[in-house]
């Protein structure tokens, strides 16, 4: 046998033994990995949202720490709205604050969206909080998994400037307390 044969030969043979090595991760945490339809799909389907029904021991602890230029913003007095991320509450995210991560605009511009927004009902989903006197807010018994925390943000002593919407990824797992900021 040729040199060059048996060199492709052997190589060919390493290349196998080492791709049967490939070590296996298990399946992705919720709301991340390849079961996840494609990023631009605007489907809304309820059972994409049954894991954030589960009890679970997570918790969320977050505050607003908002400044437009001089003007000093609070949550206080308004509800924070907690949505699970699926393909279609992140598309929609996308498409009313431009991001899936965070952001803080202007609510005219967000309300301006909403009819480009994908259509569904996330309600039974959703979960609601006051957010207290010193901008804090808290969520208990959640399950692991990605959500987004949505707030109005308002001027504090009728400062001059316009509300903000703000938004925020927000991730639980392992049964503790996560701290987040909008």
């Amino acid at each position: 046998m040729p040199h060059h044969v048996r060199l492709i030969a052997a190589a060919a043979a390493l290349l196998g033994t080492l791709c049967a090595c490939a070590p296996t991760y298990g399946p992705p945490p919720p709301g991340r990995g390849p079961s996840l339809p494609p990023a631009g799909d605007a489907t809304f389907r309820a059972s994409d949202f049954a894991w954030s029904r589960a009890p679970g021991r997570n918790a969320l602890v977050g505050s607003l720490n908002f400044h437009a230029g001089a003007v000093r913003y609070t949550c206080a007095g308004t509800t924070v709205v907690l949505t699970p991320e699926t393909p279609w509450s992140r598309r929609r995210m996308m498409v009313l604050y431009k991001s899936d991560q965070r952001s803080a605009l202007p609510t005219s511009d967000v309300r301006s969206r909403t009819a480009q927004a994908p259509a569904g009902d996330s309600d039974p989903y959703v979960r609601r909080a006051a957010c207290d006197s010193t901008d804090h807010v808290s969520f208990t018994g959640l399950p692991d998994g990605a959500w987004y925390a949505v707030t109005l943000a308002k001027p504090v002593g009728g400062q001059g400037g316009g509300s903000f919407a703000m938004m925020r990824r927000v991730v639980t797992r392992g049964g503790r307390a996560t701290s987040f900021e909008f």
